[in-house]
């Protein structure tokens, strides 16, 4: 083997390593692994031949409810809101998909319906309805598309991952980056600050003179030191592409990627014919470009010539869940390999340990629950772009949430649809079912934000000290816990320390449990020292934001020296439930 291929495998094996990786390199079934169970992920990528085809939320396993209620979240925040006098956007389109399906395309609003900055409405006959077809700047969803390009070059044996840019780019050794590497740019641990200062449109003449301010950019941190998402890691990665094919990166995506999966409606600065296709975005007065459609939003990317690394891809919902479930089935869809399996492996690695809470891996953001929601885990992949899109791609429940909004048309001032894009994501979560443990039924807890449910146990009284036993499946943010306290007059309460037993569980003795992302029922006992009477309850609180899949507990059974005091499984009756409900899914 010449001694660049096998130095090229030797960095993408020991990468695997150096990251926290959550993917198997099992790429058939894995045991246990049932379509439409929440509770049975998959581990490991799909078939290398599944391809999505269209069907109802029924033939993939899924309750329709939940996907229908998110329907109608996204119909409501498109009307007027009678407090702000303006809808959160003008309109949306989302996909959803599960196991190769496509269960549910939905479009609301307006592609195009306001004629300035103050919202003031086109007439009727003016304004553009969305359809599932329209066509949206996907904004920073583009850093997607330039990952896939640089990771292709790396299986091309043209860029290692842990060598200098200034190895590829040598104007790039400006400032104190000699040492910054691809994989930095990636992680966006560089150092890099998030955008260049001035704007490119404001303090450069001319492109040539906008490209080198960029690779000019200081550092405000020291490489590899923090975590700061920065437009200035992916313009750079766009021009090493170019550098290194010797053509733009427009055509690089489209021959390399867009054009191979048959994403026809996906590229940079898109042609004036299917402009009626297009979703406005912003009416701008700095810089003086009125109502932009058609054109990038991004100012940067747009004074770049429309094509940059970090913003500039138009794409539809469709063609997105094509490029998603290529990486659902480890790099490959219908017949074309994009990237190699070991590659998508390496990309949906978390490289950021150093930084909890801003998990990425080689491009893609891993694990946020802002807008993945309920379908977040530690291998959960996407990206947000500042328009008003986001795109989930779930491989343990080989699942697809794809939101794209206009929310900047006609203003960026109208608020966050975070949200929103955390509701169509949960929306297939919960369309997803979670089987009892123990029975025909357990006890579910979906309460919302800023609540508390709780279970509650009679008075016991007449019993020496006590051994509760439970099966429990926690989906929450590490803020929402679900806790088991004791009381003897059912006002003060005391937590009980627990132990738990299961993928994901807290290590030893605990006061709370909370988490997301193992997907697995636990085996949760506690013991508690004499006291007569008392009363037990299990309580689950949630704060303002985020609350996953929910809590379920079953199989309660609560036992003394005497034998059993409690078994709620026979009698679920016997407990006071406020916010929990039973359910058999």
């Amino acid at each position: 083997m010449p001694v660049k291929r096998l130095l090229a495998v030797i960095t993408i094996a020991a990468l695997t390593v150096s990251g926290a990786s959550a993917i198997s390199s099992a790429t058939a079934e894995s045991p246990g692994a049932v379509a439409g169970r929440f509770d049975r992920p998959w581990h490991g990528f799909a078939a290398a031949d599944t391809v999505l085809r269209r069907g109802s939320p029924g033939e993939a396993g899924l309750d329709p409810g939940p996907i229908r209620d998110a329907e109608r979240f996204l119909s409501d925040w498109s009307t007027n809101d009678p407090v702000t006098g303006h809808p959160h956007f003008a309109g949306a389109v989302g996909l959803l998909a599960h196991d190769g399906v496509i269960v549910d395309e939905f479009a609301t609003g307006q592609a195009l319906r306001y004629a300035d900055a103050a919202g003031t409405e086109l007439p009727t006959d003016r304004q553009v309805p969305m359809r599932p077809d329209t066509i949206f700047d996907l904004a920073s969803v583009t850093k997607l598309f330039t990952s896939i390009a640089v990771l292709q070059l790396v299986e091309r044996h043209q860029v290692g991952l842990d060598e200098p840019v200034a190895t590829y780019l040598p104007e790039f050794a400006t400032h104190g980056k000699e040492n910054v590497t691809v994989r930095q740019l990636l992680t966006h641990t560089s150092g890099l600050d998030a955008d260049p200062v001035p704007s490119l449109w404001q303090g450069y003449p001319d492109v040539p003179a906008r490209r080198k301010a960029v690779l000019d950019s200081p550092l405000v941190n020291p490489p590899g030191s923090t975590y700061r998402y920065s437009d200035i890691n992916l313009m750079t990665l766009g021009f090493l592409v170019e550098r290194l094919t010797g053509r733009p990166l427009d055509a690089v995506v489209r021959d390399r990627i867009t054009a191979p999966l048959g994403m026809a409606d996906t590229g940079f600065n898109p042609p004036s014919a299917k402009l009626d296709r297009i979703a406005a975005t912003e009416y701008e007065a700095q810089p003086p470009r009125g109502l932009v459609r058609g054109q990038v939003h991004d100012e940067n990317a747009w004074a770049l010539g429309g094509v940059s690394g970090h913003a500039g891809v138009f794409s539809t919902a469709a063609d997105l869940a094509v490029l998603a479930q290529m990486i659902l089935n480890g790099g490959s869809y219908h017949g074309v390999r994009i990237l190699r399996a070991d590659t998508v492996r390496i990309m949906l690695t978390n490289y950021n340990q150093a930084f909890p809470g801003d998990e990425h891996g080689l491009g893609f953001e891993l694990d946020r629950m802002f807008y993945m929601g309920a379908l977040s885990s530690p291998v959960t992949a996407g990206h947000t772009g500042f328009t008003g899109t986001s795109l989930v791609i779930d491989p343990e429940s080989r699942s697809i949430a794809i939101l794209l909004t206009n929310r900047v048309h006609p203003t960026r001032n109208w608020g966050s649809i975070n949200p929103a894009r955390e509701t169509w994501a949960t929306a297939l979560a919960r369309a997803m079912s979670v089987r009892p443990a123990v029975g025909k039924d357990a006890w579910f807890s979906d309460p919302g934000n800023l609540s508390t449910a709780t279970l509650t146990t009679p008075v016991l009284s007449g019993v020496s000290s006590l051994r509760v036993n439970f099966v429990a499946f926690v989906d929450t943010e590490s803020t929402d816990p679900l806790v088991l306290e004791a009381s003897r007059d059912g006002v003060s309460w005391q937590p009980v320390e627990l132990r738990a037993d299961g993928p994901g569980a807290p290590p030893g003795p605990v006061s709370a449990l909370a988490g997301h992302g193992h997907r697995s029922w636990w085996r949760v006992s506690a013991e508690l020292p004499a006291a007569d009477p008392v009363i037990l309850r299990w309580r689950y609180t949630t704060d303002a934001h985020y609350t996953g899949r929910g809590v379920y507990v079953d199989g309660v059974r609560i036992t003394s020296n005497n034998g059993i005091v409690l078994d709620a499984e026979h009698t679920p009756w016997s407990l006071s439930a406020t916010g929990w409900t039973l359910t058999s899914h």
